[in-house]
């Protein structure tokens, strides 16, 4: 049998050393488009699933606030104020637990400037539920005043502290104080360790100090 073949109008091509060439290329960005794809898939899945627990966390707080506001409608009704202002009342109570005369003027003594001293001072809570010294200082020098406002600053038991007033005043007395200022700071209570228990008693019998001693042993008679 005879077979005519025109190579002018279909010339020979060796699909075996295209494949060779390109088939490892092909296969690599076959590869690579599947990890993409799989990136992508998984990328998407968390996504919606960070979009669901924003929106859940984000109903609960709106239900929290739901329920606050509904709390405080209902206490600010006249025949609840008197509830409302004992509440507030004993809130206040358990918060001053917490203030210390001795701790603060001890705190205060840290970081008082010389020739500056306390006049009168005035614990009280703020809209925040914080605990507000009002203090009233004088010395002779309003930049140890502002030095005491700036080491207060820097402590740990005091926070957004400044000067509210300040009054210029004759010496009297031989004190030689020229100002009188007030301070408004916030105070941070130490937080309160819990007493060590004592360890329990263990009963001890004495010991006998004298030696004991054999028995003398009879004479065989």
């Amino acid at each position: 049998m005879r077979l005519d073949i025109n190579l002018a109008s279909q010339p020979y091509e060796d699909a075996r050393q295209f494949w060779m060439r390109w088939g490892g290329a092909v296969g690599a960005a076959g590869l690579l488009t599947l990890v993409l794809l799989t990136l992508t898939v998984t990328g998407w899945v968390n996504a919606r699933r960070d979009r669901e627990a924003m929106a859940e966390k984000r109903a609960m707080i709106a239900d929290r606030d739901r329920i606050r506001a509904d709390a405080e409608e209902f206490l600010a009704r006249p025949e609840n104020r008197t509830t409302r202002d004992q509440s507030q009342f004993l809130n206040e109570l358990i918060e001053r637990k917490a203030f210390s005369w001795t701790r603060v003027l001890e705190n205060l003594e840290k970081v008082m400037p010389p020739r500056v001293h306390l006049v009168s001072i005035n614990p009280e809570l703020d809209d925040q539920n914080q605990l507000a010294l009002k203090m009233t200082v004088a010395g002779d020098s309003r930049d140890r005043a502002i030095e005491l406002a700036r080491r207060m600053e820097e402590s740990r038991r005091f926070a957004q502290t400044y000067i509210t007033t300040e009054h210029p005043m004759q010496a009297a007395n031989g004190s030689g104080d020229t100002e009188q200022i007030e301070i408004l700071a916030i105070y941070i209570p130490e937080p309160l360790v819990p007493a060590a228990t004592p360890a329990p008693k263990t009963e001890t019998k004495p010991v006998d100090a004298k030696p004991k001693t054999k028995g003398a042993k009879g004479s065989k008679g």
